[in-house]
């Protein structure tokens, strides 16, 4: 009887482990995917925000159209795919819309345009959020992709069809300051006014 009742506790024991760790399971799989809506939402907030960014700059000869038609396609490939597709579609498009912001520094009437400065700081501000809540949602995905992956939660995981979530990465080049060339710009040629005071300077010597 004494063998019996051991082989049940055991067998008890062991059944409350498995829903301990199964429910574990799906709180941290929750915070995951409750994490990535909230980064979800700042991508759907800078898709919407785009289409008047690039009707804002479009007039500027210096923004070609190949600059606007690659925002453009990438505008539509943050919401869309998997969250490595997503992930890498938000970061080639941070580094164009750093490019217009920092050719815009050459044109004093766009930069000084209250739509453009609007759309600059919702913009910013957007990438700002996405970039604190990607954090959290990396770290999420830490502790989850961790749980599956230790004994015993590496053998249950299996059994009960969990996989591991996806990081949502930022490449080395990102973090690189943006380079913008400026070489094809016409260099101001000196005035006759100035080409003077630089003689009479000479003759004065």
């Amino acid at each position: 009887m004494d063998i019996v009742w051991t082989i049940g506790g055991i067998i008890v024991i062991v059944i409350l482990a498995v829903i301990a760790i199964f429910n574990g399971f799906i709180s941290k799989r929750n915070r995951v995917q409750d994490a990535w809506a909230q980064i979800d939402v700042q991508l759907k907030r800078r898709y919407d925000l785009i289409p008047n960014l690039v009707a804002t700059v479009k007039g500027y000869k210096k923004y070609e159209a190949s600059v606007l038609t690659q925002v453009t396609k990438l505008r539509s490939s943050i919401v869309s795919g998997s969250v490595e597709d997503k992930a890498a579609a938000n970061n080639k498009l941070s580094q164009a819309l750093k490019s217009i912001f920092a050719v815009a520094e050459n044109y004093p009437d766009l930069k000084a345009s209250e739509n453009f400065k609007a759309l600059q700081d919702q913009l910013e501000t957007t990438e700002d959020k996405i970039s604190f809540v990607r954090t959290s949602y990396n770290d999420y995905v830490l502790d989850y992709n961790n749980a599956l992956q230790q004994f015993p939660g590496n053998f249950l995981a299996g059994i009960f069809n969990f996989t591991k979530a996806a990081f949502f990465q930022t490449p080395d080049e990102e973090r690189k300051p943006v380079k913008v060339d400026f070489d094809d710009e016409e260099t101001p040629k000196p005035s006759r006014a100035s080409k003077t005071a630089k003689n009479t300077k000479k003759g004065r010597k």
